[in-house]
């Protein structure tokens, strides 16, 4: 009991230094609510990503996400969403045929500022063989859920990034980073790999609900988990 106590203080005490940050700043946030047929996720912005930040609001303004399937989910994972082909189609006769991402967004990645942990909004893109530089898609998004990472684990993520053949891509994950892994949980093998370009400020437990949905070997939910309407709930000014 005493443990829960002092992992909820630690992440009440994270939040507020991150929300600190940000008036320290003096740049006000925009957020974006998404209905989702589990409940209300909103999500904010971070000016520290202005083209992933513009090109989001843009898509949201148009009414691009209005009816589409989180077509991907892995439990412990993320939930992911953004290809209009699910618009109108059953979960389970969805064929991801991303058939609008035919653009790319200049990667704006801000490691280890910003970092995969539960509750981030990030860029889906395609891998590396065709997509060096990793650029991220226009339209899909994924939000983060991830699993709790102790010392060893982190540890072993540590190694894994050492070991890559390519050096450029060597980093170390600082101390504040480990120590959010530990607390709140995230998917640390993803950084300085995607563009983090927002985070979850209300409606983590419904992430919650839609990552445990039951899916078929195509990580596709069995029953359909939609965005019935999105909209910016707060603008910048």
């Amino acid at each position: 009991m005493k443990r829960i106590l002092l992992l909820l203080a630690l992440i009440s005490l994270m939040a507020a230094a991150r929300a600190q940050k940000n008036d320290k700043a003096g740049e006000p946030r925009a957020e974006v609510t998404l209905q989702t047929t589990q409940g209300k996720i909103v999500v904010e912005l971070y000016n520290e990503t202005p083209l992933h930040r513009d090109n989001f609001l843009a898509q949201v303004r148009r009414g691009y996400y209005d009816g589409l399937l989180f077509h991907r989910i892995i439990a412990q994972f993320m939930i992911q969403c953004g290809d209009s082909t699910s618009r109108g189609v059953a979960a389970q006769d969805f064929k991801n045929a991303r058939g609008d991402d035919n653009y790319r967004i200049p990667a704006e990645i801000r490691f280890p500022e910003l970092f995969h942990r539960r509750g981030s909004l990030a860029a889906a893109r395609q891998g590396d063989h065709i997509n060096p530089e990793r650029k991220s898609s226009p339209y899909e998004f994924y939000i983060v859920w991830g699993k709790y990472f102790g010392p060893r684990e982190m540890q072993a993520e540590q190694e894994k990034v050492m070991e890559r053949e390519d050096s450029t891509r060597h980093f170390t994950y600082p101390q504040e980073v480990i120590d959010a892994y530990e607390i709140e949980g995230g998917t640390p093998h993803l950084d300085n790999e995607y563009t983090v370009f927002g985070e979850v400020v209300k409606g983590l437990d419904v992430v919650g609900q839609i990552q445990a949905a039951k899916t078929d070997s195509l990580d596709r939910p069995l029953k359909e988990i939609r965005i019935k309407k999105a909209w910016v709930s707060k603008e910048r000014r």
